[in-house]
């Protein structure tokens, strides 16, 4: 159950990234919302899954997680260039993380 709860946290920390970046510093209203609810959601369930996966490798697969969908959002909205190198990189990020969860 806490795998399940650490990727959902990962994702829901990509939701609060991408919101943070379109609240233009906090002053548009509906993406400082989802900011705030997406953030508390994400570092509940991050702190829900710490308490029985090592701090290290939770907090490593939520970053991971959460840092990978971010820039593949970006790539699919046209935000950020998307080129070879950079999806051998994110493929390499993703590996990383399924790795820790394999050698837990």
């Amino acid at each position: 159950m806490a795998w399940l709860v650490l990727i959902l946290s990962g994702a829901l920390e990509a939701v609060w990234a991408v919101a943070l970046g379109r609240s233009d510093g906090f002053s548009r209203v509906t993406p400082t919302v989802v900011f705030a609810v997406a953030l508390t959601a994400s570092m509940a369930g991050l702190a829900y899954a710490m308490r029985t996966l090592p701090v290290g490798t939770a907090y490593a697969v939520w970053v991971g997680i959460g840092a990978a969908l971010t820039v593949v959002h970006g790539m699919a909205t046209g935000a950020e260039p998307v080129n070879l190198a950079r999806v051998l990189l994110l493929a390499g990020l993703v590996g990383c993380v399924i790795g820790l969860k394999l050698t837990h």
